[in-house]
């Protein structure tokens, strides 16, 4: 099975949107604002071996830190949720990455936006 075939890009929508569901409603880690993180995108290797989600956090660098320690802590729950939800041959271990796009995005909307306010006022 290749990396981006129609099997693999369904297999990721569906792991993605099982992990935002679960950490939206099972996790009590008080770490983890459930509504303040998202899943942005998930990669599974093509074996379902491993699995890397990249998640964006709304604040600051250190609600973000916060919210990967809390979800590395927690990553067997989500683990064995998904393995309830999902039937795939073998439950992907999941390493999560802070994916900080989103913010990125913003802050350099910010910037364009100062600097065409400022040359319309020239």
């Amino acid at each position: 099975m290749r990396k981006n075939s129609i099997k693999n890009t369904r297999i990721n929508g569906e792991v993605q949107r099982e992990l935002s569901d679960i950490i939206r409603t099972e996790l009590k880690d008080p770490r983890v604002h459930p509504v303040a993180t998202t899943v942005v995108a998930v990669e599974v290797t093509p074996d379902l071996k491993y699995c890397k989600a990249y998640i964006s956090v709304l604040g600051g660098e250190e609600a973000g830190k916060a919210t990967i320690q809390g979800l590395k802590s927690a990553v067997g729950f989500i683990r064995s949720q998904l393995a309830k939800r999902i039937n795939l041959r073998n439950t992907p271990e999941i390493t999560f990455i802070l994916d900080q796009s989103i913010e990125y995005g913003v802050n350099m909307s910010r910037l364009i936006d100062e600097v065409t306010a400022r040359d319309s006022q020239e």
